[in-house]
């Protein structure tokens, strides 16, 4: 059997996860292993609507605040000279990344 690492992206900033997306296709593309994806997955969306005056007096008006999570999925086949650098790849602010060793 042979080992995969699966990569969990998730952010609330898309452009951070294309770019870190690009830097793993990238070296995975120089190092000539087989890689999977970014596959997109749904993107969670938390909503919260509060009442804009504080005593409840007046028209009632509301604030409506989202807050969007994207997420991806990438699969690389567990060539160690290619996790090293994906490891060193420099992972911005506000992006969760989750490396995953699984049997296929």
């Amino acid at each position: 059997m042979a080992q995969h690492a699966r990569i969990k992206l998730a952010s609330t900033e898309i452009d951070k996860i294309n770019q870190i997306c690009t830097d793993i296709k990238s070296i995975a593309e120089k190092t000539g292993v087989v890689l999977k994806g970014p596959i997109p997955l749904p993107t969670k969306k938390l909503k919260v609507t509060t009442r804009k005056s504080p005593s409840g007096e007046g028209k009632a008006t509301w604030e409506r605040y989202e807050l969007r999570i994207h997420k991806r999925l990438i699969d690389v086949a567990a060539d160690e000279r290619t996790l090293r650098l994906v490891m060193r790849v420099p992972i911005p602010e506000g992006l969760n990344i989750e490396i995953e060793m699984i049997e296929k």
